[in-house]
C-alpha cells in the first residue's frame, strides 16, 4: 500500500494506557495501543523474578522505566501507516525528550524507510503529550557504589558475541543472563557458560496478533530498532531484579552504516550513538541505577571472532543464522551463515568450519553476490547484522594466506575475491584496532585490554 495514502486515512496513533502487576513470580505489562478506525494493539510482557533483589522497587521509577519500553514497543506498531500524530495519553514528555524519541524513531526506522522509498523530514511524525508537571526524580545511587563482586546482568541471543561477553565477565563479576523469548541456541549458551539457572532472567515479549494480520493484508512492514528493545526491557529486568549493570556485547562494526555515504544503518540501535543517546536519556530521565554499557564496543566482529575461537565449549552450540533459527540450525546459504563464516575462517581449521556449519561455504559460488556486498564491492552491504567491510577484506586476505601456506587452490568465493581486491588488504591493521570511543567502565576496560593484548 502507498505510505502517503494510509497517512491520510490513518493520521492519529494512540498510546493510550498500560497496565502493570507483580504476578506470582514475575511483573507482568500490558500496553494499549490504537490506530482509530484501523485496530487495537494490546502486546504484552512479563518479567521473571530470580529472588535475588536487595533494593526496594521505587514505583515512579518503575512506571518510567514501563512506560519508556512502551514508546520503544508502539514502533512496531506505528509502522503499520505511519501516522503523522502519535498521541501520547498515559504519560508525559518535556520537549528534550520528544526531540529524543523522534530521533530514535527516524533512525531506527532507517532501512525501513529506505526500503519503502519513505523520505521522513524533521515534521513527518509529531509527538503529543503533557508536559511533566515536575521533573522526574532520578536515583543519585549509580553502579560503582554497589557491593563486590557487581551484579552484571548480560542480554543472550546464543550468538558468539554474547559468548565472548560472559567469558570476558568470568571472575570479574556475578555474571547472570538475560533471554528474551528462549531459544535453543541462547538455553545451550547459558549451559555452555556454566551459569546457574537461578541466574537466567526470562521475558517473554508477546506480539499483538492484530498487527501480525494487517502485515498480512499488505500494510506496512520492515525491520525496527530491536536492541533498544533490548535496551529498555534489559534495564527493566535489571532494575527489579537488583543488577548493577547491563553489558551488552555490541560491537565497534556495528557503526558502519549500511548503505554507503548515508545515515542507513541496520544496526542503528547496535550503534554506539545510540548507546550514549540512551545511557543520558536512562540518567536524565529514568533514574534506575543500572548502568547499562556495551562491553565489546572497543572490537571488531574479526577481533571478537578471534576470541571466540579459543572458547570451544560454545562451537556446538551457538547460532547467528536467522533463516533457520527455528529449526536451531546454520542453513549454509544466507548471508549470516556467509559473514560468520568468513570471519572465523582465520582463526578455525576447515575441518573445525565444517562441523559448525556442515560445509565448506567457500565452496558456494552462488553466494559471489552476496561475497560482494559483505566486501564492499557494492554499495549496500547486506540489511543484517554483519561486519565492516574492511574486517570482512581482513578476514578474507587471513583465509587466502591460510589456503596459500597449504598449498591449496582457493575455492570460488576467495577466488573471487582475489580477482577483484586489486592489491592485497592489510589485514593487520584491522587486528590491532581498538577503538577508544566507548563506555565501558574502566574494571571490565581492563578486562577487554588485557584479551586482546593491549597490557
Amino acid at each position: 500500500m502507498q505510505y502517503e495514502e494510509l497517512r491520510d486515512r490513518y493520521p492519529v496513533f494512540v498510546f493510550e494506557n498500560y497496565t502493570v502487576s507483580f504476578e506470582g513470580d514475575g511483573l507482568e505489562i500490558v500496553y494499549d495501543f490504537s490506530i482509530p478506525g484501523l485496530a487495537r494493539f494490546s502486546p504484552a510482557w512479563s518479567f521473571g523474578l530470580i529472588g535475588s533483589r536487595r533494593r526496594p522497587i521505587d514505583r515512579q521509577c518503575l512506571d518510567r522505566l514501563v512506560f519508556s519500553l512502551g514508546m520503544v514497543e508502539l514502533i512496531s506498531y506505528w509502522k503499520i501507516c505511519c501516522p503523522p500524530r502519535v498521541n501520547v495519553e498515559c504519560g508525559a514528555l518535556d520537549e528534550t525528550q520528544k526531540r529524543w524519541w523522534k530521533k530514535l524513531y527516524i533512525k531506527g526506522l532507517g532501512e525501513y524507510f529506505y526500503k519503502n522509498s519513505i523520505m521522513p523530514d524533521d515534521g513527518f511524525m509529531d509527538i503529543l503529550c503533557p508536559l511533566p508537571q515536575k521533573p522526574a526524580t532520578v536515583a543519585a545511587t549509580r553502579a560503582d557504589t554497589f557491593e563486590n563482586p557487581p551484579k552484571v546482568l548480560v542480554p543472550i541471543g546464543g550468538g558468539k558475541d554474547s559468548a565472548v561477553a560472559l567469558e570476558l565477565l568470568r571472575g570479574t563479576s556475578e555474571r547472570y543472563v538475560y533471554i528474551i523469548n528462549p531459544r535453543q541456541a541462547s538455553i545451550d549458551t547459558v549451559a555452555a557458560s556454566g551459569i546457574r539457572s537461578e541466574n537466567v532472567i526470562v521475558a517473554r515479549r508477546t506480539l499483538d496478533k492484530n498487527m501480525l494480520l494487517l502485515n498480512e493484508r499488505g500494510f506496512l512492514n520492515g525491520h525496527t530498532p530491536f536492541s533498544a528493545i533490548v535496551a529498555f526491557s534489559s534495564v527493566l529486568a535489571g532494575y527489579i531484579n537488583g543488577m548493577h549493570y547491563v553489558a551488552l556485547a555490541n560491537e565497534s562494526s556495528a557503526n558502519e552504516t549500511t548503505v554507503a555515504n548515508s545515515d542507513v544503518n541496520h544496526q542503528y540501535s547496535k550503534s554506539f550513538e545510540f548507546e550514549m543517546d540512551f545511557r543520558r536519556y536512562e540518567l536524565d530521565h529514568i533514574g534506575s541505577g543500572v548502568e547499562y554499557f556495551s562491553l565489546l564496543r572497543p572490537l571488531l566482529e574479526l577481533q571478537i571472532a578471534r576470541l571466540f575461537s579459543d572458547y570451544t565449549q560454545y562451537h556446538p552450540v551457538f547460532r547467528s543464522c536467522n533463516a533457520a533459527s527455528k529449526r536451531d540450525e546454520w542453513c549454509g546459504v544466507c548471508t549470516k551463515c556467509l559473514f560468520v563464516y568468513i570471519i572465523l575462517s582465520p582463526f578455525l581449521a576447515e575441518s573445525e568450519l565444517i562441523s559448525i556449519f556442515g560445509k565448506n561455504i567457500f565452496e558456494d559460488s552462488s553466494l559471489i553476490p552476496t561475497l560482494d556486498e559483505l566486501a564492499g564491492f557494492s554499495a549496500e552491504k547486506p540489511f543484517e547484522c554483519v561486519g565492516q567491510r574492511d574486517e570482512v577484506r581482513a578476514a578474507l586476505e587471513l583465509a587466502i594466506a591460510k589456503y596459500d601456506e597449504s598449498a591449496r587452490p582457493l575455492p570460488p568465493l576467495l577466488t573471487r575475491y582475489k580477482d577483484k581486491r586489486g592489491e592485497p588488504f592489510d589485514a593487520d591493521k584491522v587486528l590491532a584496532g581498538f577503538d577508544t570511543e566507548n563506555a565501558v567502565p574502566p574494571a571490565f576496560l581492563a578486562t577487554v585490554i588485557a584479551a586482546v593484548g593491549r597490557i
